[in-house]
């Protein structure tokens, strides 16, 4: 039994936070499946703008492409729905075994379109017609002009990642979407089992940003806590989870599992395994880089349940944070920003380099 098998137990299933053409044609996530207890897999623009831009496994296909007279962002699309249809196939098996629970890929809609509701369900349609896999998830950020995009997708039977989640009051936000569209769906009589859903919480950013704030002030108190605000504020999301995540759910639906996503330490200072060890328990993903995966295998460090009963000492931390000069609100809405700037930045350079091939 491994580490990750322990994590499982305790209730967080391990997701490979990176996927590339490389690792589906080699046999790489099979086997990650296979000998690491991987049950599912997350992109982002920036994982595929890095897979891309790598070797030659896309050459084949840029150059029908090219052929075709494909547009840049056609093409685009066409190579990552390939990638995400493919790795579904590959994790089938584990969908089929944990009840629709696991085995999902998710695949994220154009970050240009976040503030647009319209365009994200078109597109987040679009993405889910084109996989045509019952285990895939579409990836909608919580931004506030997305959000009613999340409650017309599940209304639509589709099964939606909710991404770039930085806050318990956005959070909170996308709490009531999903009760909102699966309710929806209930009324439209679909088969509210076959829906599902994660939010997709951030963790590491949190510490990078507010550690910064911490060494500008500098204090002996401020200094002395840094490194703990991401795990903080991920465990008061789970409190928040716990106490309304499954009120007012039709008869058969799913709760919307919270996911810890940005898990791999930016601050080499840091233990490799602190967003997975401090965040383990029922009812959750952590979806991890290979690192991470790595390195919780290796070193395990497990220590129980680690979020259940933690929402006072979490809040605790949260209000020395404000004691020591630590505008929240400021720091939630740069993330957010910078959000989804970072995915925008990667997505554009992606199509620039794919622009130049295609020509």
């Amino acid at each position: 039994m491994t580490h990750i098998d322990e994590l499982a137990a305790l209730g967080t299933s391990t997701w490979l936070d990176d996927l590339s053409r490389d690792r589906i044609t080699s046999g790489n996530l099979a086997e990650l499946i296979e000998s690491k207890s991987i049950v599912g897999v997350t992109t982002n623009p920036a994982i595929f703008a890095a897979a891309m831009s790598k070797g030659d496994s896309y050459d084949a296909q840029i150059a029908e492409l090219k052929e075709s007279g494909a547009a840049v962002d056609e093409a685009v699309y066409a190579m990552s729905v390939d990638d995400v249809r493919d790795a579904c196939d590959i994790l089938l098996p584990v969908y089929e075994r944990t009840g629709g629970q696991d085995g999902r890929v998710s695949i994220e809609v154009d970050p240009r379109i976040s503030a647009d509701r319209a365009a994200t369900i078109a597109q987040a349609r679009e993405l889910w017609n084109k996989v045509d896999r019952p285990n895939v998830m579409i990836k909608i950020p919580a931004t506030p002009e997305s959000i009613p995009a999340i409650t017309d997708a599940l209304a639509e039977g589709i099964s939606v990642n909710v991404t770039l989640i930085f806050s318990v009051a956005r959070y909170r936000e996308v709490i009531a979407a999903y009760r909102e569209g699966i309710q929806q769906a209930a009324e439209k009589g679909l088969d509210v089992s076959q829906i599902h859903s994660v939010a997709s919480f951030f963790v590491s950013r949190l510490d990078v940003e507010i550690d910064r704030r911490l060494e500008e002030i500098g204090t002996e108190e401020a200094l002395a806590l840094r490194g703990k605000a991401g795990i903080a504020n991920a465990r008061r999301a789970y409190a928040v989870f716990q106490e309304i995540g499954r009120k007012d759910l039709p008869e058969g639906a799913n709760v919307q599992r919270p996911l810890w996503a940005s898990t791999g330490v930016k601050n080499p200072d840091y233990p490799a395994t602190l967003y997975v060890t401090e965040l383990a328990g029922p009812e959750t993903v952590n979806t991890m880089p290979e690192p991470t995966i790595d390195a919780v295998l290796e070193q395990g460090g497990l220590h129980g349940d680690t979020l259940s009963g933690t929402a006072d000492d979490a809040q605790a931390v949260f209000e020395q944070l404000v004691q020591v000069g630590i505008d929240m609100e400021d720091v939630f809405a740069v993330l957010e920003r910078e959000g989804v700037e970072k995915f925008v930045s990667s997505w554009s350079e992606l199509l620039d380099s794919m622009e130049s091939r295609l020509r």
